[in-house]
């Protein structure tokens, strides 16, 4: 990005997750000074690592999947010099597993994108046929507030891979997501063939692989990151924000300086009362159990599982356990921790092909609710999702997963969103 001379001096970035991390780094890159305000001790946001005394492991907050499509993404991780702290898959393949038949297959797109997978029997789900991935490829062009579950015939195709994929994607039920905002993730990655859908896993945690690599590049560029520094206040004279109430007391925002807002709706909200931002959230449920996984296993070829037809929606292994998303949960995040593990450690006995005998014996486990990870994904609440120009001030940009990306809250939503709100400073 090339560096804009004028009145710019200092950018105020307030929030370390993904967005704002991404906002820092294109700022610094263009030679912009960056302050980075982070109210908690770890930058990450809802994409972090910690250690749990109770596992006696490092674990991640939640579980995500980025695919070799994610083109923000990418670009992010070779800035950062991040490149080796993933596992790089050279084939697109995503296993599943039916829960209640024990059927096992894996989708495995060409890396072409003239999709002759679909042809073979042992790279499609199973009982599909031809007109089932027309039908799926129409997605892409809906423009309207269709939802996924009206977007297509619900046969095998759609229980077996687009719902699964859609509430990954969504974090939303199919009955409420929108089926244009899925559309938008197909579009990037699996309609422009395997070559775009190539799991990427971290080989230890998030924080290793995608923040704490951009905390070191920031500050080898000379940006002050100030932890522990909630910004409580925002002052806004002349349509210009001029001072920021940090934990220390008000800091100034000098002429030709600005601020990029980079934390969640609510905050922001808070932070800005005459914005519109989405109020509408689902939970998702992250599931960590201490067990050694045999990579060669039923998750040893791609590191992870889709699982359809339990509680449990997609397993992952990791380093000293096995950890379980459930998206779009609402509808159980308020059950207990004890329940919800056991259910999702029955599902796990099966998928990993142990004796039914193991289901008696939960290891131990460590439950992590995020009961506002994402927006909700519906009609109503992509209406509210602003643009990074904002018009409540002059110096003023957004960042954020919930701003309107053009995609669902992904990490690859979040790291646009950051480059979006960079691109608004630097034409001030």
């Amino acid at each position: 990005m090339a560096q804009k001379t004028g009145r710019m001096t200092q950018v105020h970035v307030i929030g370390a997750g993904l967005a704002g991390l991404s906002a820092a780094l294109s700022l610094t890159a263009a030679g912009r000074g960056v302050t980075v305000y982070e109210a908690g001790p770890a930058a990450g946001g809802r994409c972090r690592s910690y250690f749990d005394k109770e596992l006696d492991l490092r674990i991640d907050n939640g579980n995500h999947l980025l695919l070799s499509g994610n083109r923000a993404a990418r670009a992010y991780i070779a800035e950062t010099g991040a490149q080796d702290r993933f596992t790089h898959l050279n084939q697109a393949v995503f296993p599943f597993l039916d829960l209640k038949t024990g059927e096992r297959w894996a989708v495995r797109p060409n890396k072409g994108r003239i999709p002759w997978w679909i042809l073979s029997a042992d790279r499609r789900v199973p009982e599909t046929r031809l007109s089932d991935y027309l039908g799926m490829a129409r997605i892409m062009r809906i423009g309207d507030d269709t939802t996924v579950a009206d977007s297509m015939r619900r046969g095998k195709l759609y229980w077996r891979l687009l719902e699964p994929l859609a509430v990954a994607a969504l974090n939303t039920p199919a009955q409420e997501g929108l089926a244009r905002l899925l559309g938008a993730v197909m579009r990037e990655t699996l309609m422009l063939g395997g070559e775009a859908c190539m799991p990427m896993l971290p080989k230890e945690g998030l924080s290793e692989a995608l923040v704490d690599p951009a905390i070191a590049t920031l500050r080898s560029r000379g940006a002050e990151i100030r932890f522990n520094s909630r910004i409580a206040d925002l002052t806004i004279e002349g349509g210009r924000i001029t001072a920021l109430r940090g934990p220390d007391g008000p800091v100034a925002v000098a002429p030709g300086d600005a601020v990029v807002l980079a934390v969640p709706p609510w905050v922001a909200t808070d932070l800005l009362p005459a914005s519109i931002a989405p109020n509408a959230f689902e939970a998702i449920l992250n599931v960590h159990f201490r067990y050694e996984a045999d990579p060669g296993g039923p998750l040893g070829e791609a590191g992870f599982l889709g699982l359809t037809s339990g509680t449990a929606e997609w397993l992952f292994m990791k380093p000293g356990h096995v950890s379980v998303t459930i998206s779009a949960a609402n509808r159980m995040v308020d059950e207990s921790a004890r329940t919800i593990a056991s259910l999702v450690w029955a599902n796990i006995v099966d998928a990993l092909g142990l004796h039914v005998s193991a289901k008696e014996t939960i290891p131990p486990f460590r439950v992590v609710k995020e009961k506002r990870a994402t927006f909700a994904a519906t009609a109503e609440q992509e209406a509210r999702r602003p643009e990074s120009r904002t018009g409540l001030a002059g110096n003023l940009a957004l960042a954020g997963d919930w701003t309107d990306t053009g995609l669902p809250a992904t990490i690859e939503g979040a790291i646009r969103s950051g480059r979006s709100a960079a691109n608004v400073v630097l034409s001030l």
